[in-house]
């Protein structure tokens, strides 16, 4: 959310020309404040789009890095939207994509301005901020870390303009249901049922709504002073899944839910035939104790803070129920 001091700096801002890859709830959010602040926007993923007055769509495999800088052409910004399918994709789709991106800054002359998460961070023993070390011993988080290290490289080795990066932790508003932990959980607090969840009921998390997301990639993205290093997203006080969930079902006008957490032999005897499920047990921290982001520094700096938590709730609400059939690329 926008404070007064940074609506001021938005005033500011130059117009140009800015490319999101990938039309997933962030990519489709970056690309609502760009035109809200009247910059050209064009958005590339694999599937393409309807062309508006306001977005031009174009349809490329975020992967081929010819294709995708030529999509890309001269640009000021270029955001990297982009997120793999499921976890069991990501060593295999990850790398090509990142390079790609790369390149796609160094021939456009572009600012990357990454979508990034938590994960790099390992297992914490307090709240992360943008400084904490990149410390993962598990297979995702080492890529990410070092997805953010080769991009970090490029820019100082002078191929890119500038890199920037901002950090998010699980989403919420009006997210598919594939990629949040609270909408997938609707249907059961609607009829009532007993919500499983993964990890601890009662560790605290950070829960970051995708608009705020978008506000800061937008706001780096313009702000040479910004480029260089990573910033979090304000993301509010930190809740259980117990808290949250039961917040999302008084919205709903539904009784308080039952909350219990899959215990991890079960987690881990599920992987065995569902992959998806066993990628979750590498990154059990992020759900055994608590998970925390700190973004004070962001609010300081840059006057961003996060939305109130009642109005992300109830876009988590009203929020679809299904994904569209292409989420990320």
């Amino acid at each position: 959310m926008l404070s007064e001091q940074s609506s001021a700096l938005v005033e500011e801002v130059v117009v140009g020309r800015h490319v999101v890859v990938g039309k997933g709830p962030v990519g489709s959010a970056v690309a609502q404040v760009l035109v809200r602040e009247g910059h050209e926007v064009v958005v590339l993923s694999r599937s393409g789009g309807t062309s508006t007055a306001q977005v031009r769509h174009v349809a490329v495999d975020a992967a081929d890095g010819a294709a995708l800088a030529a999509a890309t052409g001269r640009a000021d910004a270029l955001y990297n939207a982009v997120n793999p399918k499921d976890y069991t994709r990501w060593a295999r789709e990850w790398p090509p994509v990142a390079a790609a991106l790369l390149r796609a800054a160094e021939e456009s002359g572009a600012v990357l301005a990454v979508m990034g998460n938590l994960y790099g961070y390992g297992r914490p023993d307090g709240p992360m901020t943008a400084s904490t070390p990149l410390a993962a011993t598990d297979a995702k988080g080492r890529l990410r870390a070092r997805m953010w290290r080769d991009a970090l490289a490029a820019q100082e080795a002078g191929r890119v303009r500038g890199v920037v990066e901002v950090r998010a932790s699980d989403f919420v508003g009006a997210v598919p249901t594939p990629q949040s932990h609270l909408t997938r959980q609707l249907a059961t607090l609607r009829r009532g049922g007993r919500a499983w969840v993964v990890g601890d009921p009662d560790a605290l998390h950070s829960w970051t709504y995708v608009p705020d997301v978008a506000e800061l990639l937008v706001r780096v993205a313009t702000d040479a002073s910004t480029w260089g290093r990573a910033w979090m997203v304000p993301s509010g006080d930190p809740r259980s899944q117990r808290q949250a969930l039961t917040d999302v079902a008084a919205a709903m006008g539904a009784r308080t839910p039952r909350v219990s957490g899959m215990p991890w032999p079960v987690l881990r005897a599920v992987g065995l035939a569902v992959p998806q499920m066993g990628e979750i047990v590498g990154i059990r921290h992020q759900w055994d104790g608590d998970f925390v982001l700190d973004a004070t520094e962001t609010t300081a700096v840059l006057g961003l803070t996060a939305t109130p938590w009642d109005e992300a709730v109830r876009a988590t609400v009203a929020g679809p129920a299904e994904a569209p059939a292409s989420t990320t690329r």
